[in-house]
């Protein structure tokens, strides 16, 4: 089994402090013979008429001592992961969840903003101390 993220409870519980239901625990999504692992994959009753809302989560904790060496790696695998989710659950919508600290620090330089805008990233940002949501950019 794959190492999960420093802080994947922290937002597991953030995410079901929303109200989401954890229906994947990783998200397990399989191209021909590649195998990939989702940190969660959770949805939502909106309302009876329009049906659920599905996401999956990959979740980073940006807590290396190299910004740029964790955000290739997260942009890396968003990239990767969106390809296989697109083809084996469409109805899925992908999101990275980052730590406050550095959306506020790294996530504002202008590669990462270019790279969010260009590659279209949904973001959670969630605070590690409150086990919080605290932003959903889309």
């Amino acid at each position: 089994m794959a190492a999960r993220d420093f802080f994947h409870e922290t937002v597991k519980r953030g995410l079901e402090k929303e109200q989401w239901l954890i229906t994947d625990d990783p998200l397990e999504l399989e191209l021909e013979r590649v195998t990939v692992k989702i940190d969660l994959g959770a949805e939502r009753l909106i309302a009876a008429q329009k049906g659920t809302e599905k996401i999956a989560v990959e979740i980073k904790s940006f807590l290396s001592t190299s910004a740029i060496s964790d955000f290739h790696t997260a942009l890396g695998q968003f990239l990767n992961y969106k390809i296989i989710l697109e083809l084996n659950e469409p109805e899925r919508l992908l999101y990275l969840a980052i730590p406050l600290e550095a959306y506020q620090t790294f996530f504002q330089s202008r590669l990462a903003q270019i790279a969010i805008q260009r590659h279209q990233l949904k973001l959670i940002i969630y605070e590690p101390v409150t086990e919080e949501i605290v932003q959903w950019i889309n």
